[in-house]
């Protein structure tokens, strides 16, 4: 029962998909503008020389219990933050529809219980008079 969406008007897609290409043109040129000058190649050995200091320095050691229960702790706390987010995109009905739901699930368990019931009990009687 979720909401439905308006649809844009065919002026408003067009506009933003031109946008797009715009900026993706623009993005390209100043890639090529970069591959064309000679400072991108000293950046480049400057980052591989922060990579080689970085990778000496060594990892404090941590106990196998200990990292497991942060561990742990780390991925709960996010596994609820996500739930978070999740729920705040959720939809939630009126209750004028959360009630008519219930009286439709309520009357169908009804019906399909009482139509079980008559089923049972003719089979039952049948195999009665079957084995007398």
């Amino acid at each position: 029962m979720g909401r439905l969406q308006k649809k844009r008007p065919a002026g408003k897609k067009k506009k933003k998909a031109q946008r797009q290409k715009k900026a993706g043109a623009d993005q390209s040129q100043i890639a090529i503008a970069a591959k064309s000058s000679a400072q991108p190649a000293v950046v480049k050995k400057e980052e591989k020389k922060k990579k080689v200091v970085a990778k000496k320095v060594p990892a404090p050691a941590k106990t196998a219990a200990g990292a497991q229960d942060k561990n742990i702790f780390k991925k709960s706390i996010q596994f609820l933050r996500e739930v978070k987010v999740e729920l705040k995109k959720v939809t939630w009905p009126s209750r004028k529809q959360a009630i008519g739901s219930t009286v439709v699930v309520i009357v169908l368990v009804m019906l399909i219980s009482l139509f079980l019931g008559v089923v049972d009990i003719g089979l039952s009687s049948l195999i009665r008079v079957v084995l007398q």
